[in-house]
C-alpha cells in the first residue's frame, strides 16, 4: 500500500498490550484509510508522503460501547427521576413524537459532540435506521448501529418486533455487516431488553444475529425494579437469555449492574461482553456495577456513556474517570483501576468488547482513527515522564485538550471544530426540534 500521509508527534499511546509509551512517534496512513506503519522515527520506513508534525500526543480514537445519541434532543428531560418512571413517563412519550428528520438532527449533533471529545466510534441503539446512517456519514464518524427492537406500549407505531428484526436482517443480507469501503457503519441487532420483549423474541433475534455474525446489543439488569417478572420466572436476566439460547455469538450486555456470581460465570462462559456506563447508572440511581468482579472473571468490559438524556454529556473521559473512582472506592484500593486501565477500557478493550479487532489500537492494519491531544497545558506537569504523562492525561486532561481527530485517515476535527458538518447549524436544528417537543408535551 502507498503511504498517503504521515503524522509525527513527540509521544504516542498506541493502547496496545502492555500499554507502551512511544516517544518520537510516526504513524503512516495508506490510501484505504488504515494504518500502514506505526513506531519510532528512528525505525520509520522511507516515504514520499509529506510528514505532518503534531505537537503533543497521538492516541487511538475512543470507542463508546453503549449510546443512544439521537436522545441529545431530549437532554435534561425528567432529569431527577429514577429509571422506570423516567423511561415510561418522560422518554417514551417524547420519543413517540420523533420523526426520521428529528432523529437525524439529534444524531448529527451528537456525533459531532462525540468527535470533538475524541470518540470516533459509538455503539448505537435507536430507530429510523436510514436517518442514523445518513447522520453518521454527514459527521464523518464511525458507528455500530443496532436498530432498536421493542414490543412495549406505544412502540407498535414502528411495527412489530418481527418486522423490526426482519428489517435488520434484510439490510445485512443485502449489504453485509459493514457498509462502504471505509466501513464507517456496521449493522447489528438491538433487542431493547428482557422486560420489553417476550422470551421468544429474544431467542429469535439471537438466532438471526448468530447466523449473520452480527452484534446483539441489549440492556441487561440495569435497575432492580425493571425485571422483577423475569427474575421471578428465570432467576435473572442472564439466566433468561441463556435459557432461550440468546447468549451465543457476539453479545454486548449494556449496564449489567445487578448480577450474581452465577450471572458473571454465565457471561464468562458465553464470552458475553459488558458495556459499563457508570455515569448513567449513578445519575439514575440504578446501582454500581461489579466492575472489578467482571474483570477478574475474565469478562470483557468496555466503557459507554448511555444516551445523552440519561447521562447528559457524552464525554468518554468523564466516564473513564468515574469508572476508576467508583472502582477504587468500592475496593478501598487506590490501585484498583489505574489510569492506563481506564484508558484501555475506552479504547482497545472497548473495541474487543464489540468484536472489532480493527479499532482501538494504533497498529498496522487497523483503521486510522486517531486523536491528537494538546499537551501544552498545565494538566501535564511532567510530559517527559511516562507514568505521569498517562496519569495527567486521564485525571487532569481529557476532552478539553482534544484538538484534531481522524477517522479512516480523514481529518474530521481540526483545531477543535468538525470539518464535514457545520456544528452551529446542527445545534440550531437540535434546539428547534427540542423546542417543538417541549411545546407539544406541555
Amino acid at each position: 500500500m502507498t503511504t498517503l500521509q504521515r503524522l509525527t508527534a513527540p509521544v504516542a499511546l498506541p493502547c496496545s498490550e502492555g500499554f507502551p509509551v512511544v516517544r518520537d512517534a510516526v504513524l503512516d496512513v495508506d490510501e484505504t484509510g488504515r494504518i500502514a506503519w506505526f513506531g519510532t522515527a528512528a525505525d520509520a520506513p522511507a516515504t514520499d508522503a509529506i510528514a505532518r508534525p503534531m505537537p503533543g500526543l497521538l492516541m487511538p480514537g475512543l470507542v463508546n460501547t453503549h449510546c443512544h445519541t439521537p436522545m441529545s434532543l431530549l437532554r435534561g428531560m425528567g432529569g431527577d427521576l429514577p429509571l422506570m418512571p423516567w423511561l415510561t413517563g418522560v422518554m417514551w412519550p417524547a420519543e413517540a413524537l420523533l420523526t426520521a428528520e428529528d432523529t437525524y438532527a439529534g444524531m448529527l449533533a451528537g456525533c459531532l459532540d462525540l468527535l470533538r471529545t475524541g470518540c470516533t466510534t459509538s455503539v448505537e441503539m435507536y430507530f429510523f435506521t436510514d436517518a442514523l446512517i445518513e447522520a453518521v456519514r454527514a459527521a464523518g464518524s464511525r458507528a455500530v448501529l443496532t436498530p432498536g427492537i421493542i414490543a412495549a406500549p406505544g412502540w407498535d407505531r414502528l411495527g412489530t418486533w418481527e418486522q423490526m428484526r426482519d428489517d435488520v436482517s434484510a439490510r445485512i443480507d443485502a449489504h453485509g455487516l459493514r457498509i462502504g469501503d471505509d466501513e464507517r457503519v456496521e449493522l447489528g441487532y438491538g433487542p431493547h431488553s428482557a422486560y420489553t420483549l417476550p422470551p421468544e423474541a429474544l431467542a429469535s433475534v439471537g438466532e438471526h444475529a448468530r447466523e449473520r455474525g452480527a452484534l446483539l446489543h441489549t440492556h441487561v439488569a440495569e435497575s432492580r425494579p425493571e425485571d422483577a417478572v423475569q427474575r421471578e420466572a428465570h432467576g435473572s436476566v442472564p439466566a433468561l437469555l441463556d435459557d432461550v439460547g440468546a447468549l451465543g455469538g457476539r453479545v454486548l450486555a449494556a449496564h449489567s449492574v445487578h448480577l450474581s456470581d452465577n450471572d458473571i460465570a454465565l457471561f464468562r462462559r458465553h464470552e458475553v461482553a459488558v458495556a459499563h456506563c457508570p455515569g448513567s447508572n449513578s445519575k439514575l440511581a440504578a446501582g454500581t456495577a461489579r466492575l472489578m468482579d467482571l474483570r477478574r472473571s475474565g469478562v470483557r468490559v468496555g466503557l459507554g456513556t448511555d444516551g445523552p438524556a440519561s447521562c447528559d454529556d457524552m464525554d468518554m473521559w468523564n466516564q473513564a474517570r468515574l469508572a476508576g473512582l467508583l472502582a477504587r472506592v468500592g475496593a478501598e484500593d487506590a490501585a484498583a483501576l489505574t489510569a492506563a486501565d481506564v484508558l484501555l477500557m475506552a479504547t482497545s478493550e472497548a473495541a474487543a468488547s464489540i468484536g472489532r479487532d480493527d479499532l482501538g489500537v494504533l497498529e498496522p492494519g487497523r483503521w486510522a482513527d486517531v486523536v491528537h491531544v494538546d499537551t501544552d497545558d498545565s494538566a501535564f506537569v511532567a510530559p517527559d515522564d511516562d507514568a505521569q504523562l498517562v496519569s495527567n492525561l486521564v485525571w487532569a486532561g481529557g476532552s478539553r485538550l482534544i484538538t484534531d481527530v481522524w477517522v479512516a485517515g480523514e481529518q474530521v476535527v481540526e483545531a477543535g471544530e468538525p470539518t464535514r458538518a457545520d456544528r452551529r447549524a446542527a445545534l440550531g436544528d437540535l434546539r428547534a426540534v427540542s423546542a417543538r417537543l417541549r411545546s407539544a408535551l406541555a
